[in-house]
């Protein structure tokens, strides 16, 4: 009988574990729409934007996703900035 495999960790890989949702909502907080519409210029962002239709549109789109992952990983590595 085989043991079930544990799922393989990542830990380099950011994304590993995260949803394509729990993406969305992080730079949503950290950025607003409006500046994540002005970094990465894609109609969902821009023109009544929301989670569910982004994530629609991101899902059925590579290069789009690959854009807000990379905006994502960027945003995670980066050290916050105190507020005053």
């Amino acid at each position: 009988m085989q043991k079930p495999t544990q799922p393989e960790e990542q830990p380099n890989n950011p994304l590993h574990g995260v949803t394509l949702k729990q993406v969305m909502e992080y730079l949503v907080d950290r950025y607003g729409w409006e500046a994540l519409g002005r970094r990465i210029p894609i109609r969902c962002f821009l023109y009544d934007p929301s989670v569910q239709s982004s994530l629609t549109f991101l899902r059925k789109t590579d290069w789009a996703r690959k854009k807000v992952e990379e905006l994502y990983i960027h945003a995670v590595k980066r050290k916050p900035t105190p507020r005053p």
